[in-house]
């Protein structure tokens, strides 16, 4: 008979549930059913190295980016979910531009390094981005898996060009006694 610790069981139930919160974003709604939504898992060492890019992008000592990586160090791991903001073609201007394929000029030209994502980006992709994000945390939610959206760690993820997106979000989950993103400095 195998014996499990809390922790073991723990750290295993973050990591499934991450694994099906990625399964969720993937899933979840798309305008026109373009998909350009990128997932990937972090944990372990991993945990660390993304927290010390956090650090390295914090302008004052009381920078949410210290702040939230004190919380993603105390994460049994980390979803990030990212868009590419290229053109879905329905010229709605929302973006700035009057058709989609000047929006898509620009891109080509190059993408914008912004302080912390690239842009010009289609307004649907980041509301697609917002659809899986909001698909995903429910899922954690409904498993009662600590979580927070977090756009310092997302834009560390960036910074370390760990996943292909232009605009991308962190999820840390815990699933301790005491969530440690609620009572936060």
């Amino acid at each position: 008979m195998a014996q499990l610790s809390s922790e073991e069981l723990e750290k295993n139930a973050v990591r499934m549930v991450a694994t099906l919160m990625a399964a969720s974003a993937k899933t979840a709604p798309k305008a026109k059913g373009i998909d350009r939504i990128k997932t990937m898992v972090l944990e372990g060492q991993d945990l660390e190295k993304l927290a010390q890019a956090m650090e390295r992008k914090a302008t004052t000592p009381s920078s949410a980016f210290i702040r939230d990586a004190g919380n993603l160090r105390k994460s049994g791991c980390v979803l990030l979910v990212g868009v590419k903001g290229e053109v879905k073609n329905l010229d709605c201007g929302a973006c700035g531009y009057g058709a989609c394929r000047e929006l898509q000029e620009v891109r080509e030209e190059g993408l914008k390094q912004g302080r912390d994502f690239s842009g010009p980006n289609c307004l649907f992709q980041a509301i697609d981005l917002g659809i899986a994000l909001g698909s995903a945390v429910k899922l954690a939610s409904d498993l009662n898996v600590d979580n927070r959206l977090m756009y310092t760690i997302g834009s560390a993820a960036k910074a370390s060009k760990l996943l292909d997106s232009d605009i991308i979000i962190g999820i840390p989950l815990s699933a301790t006694g005491k969530s440690p993103y609620f009572d936060r400095k």
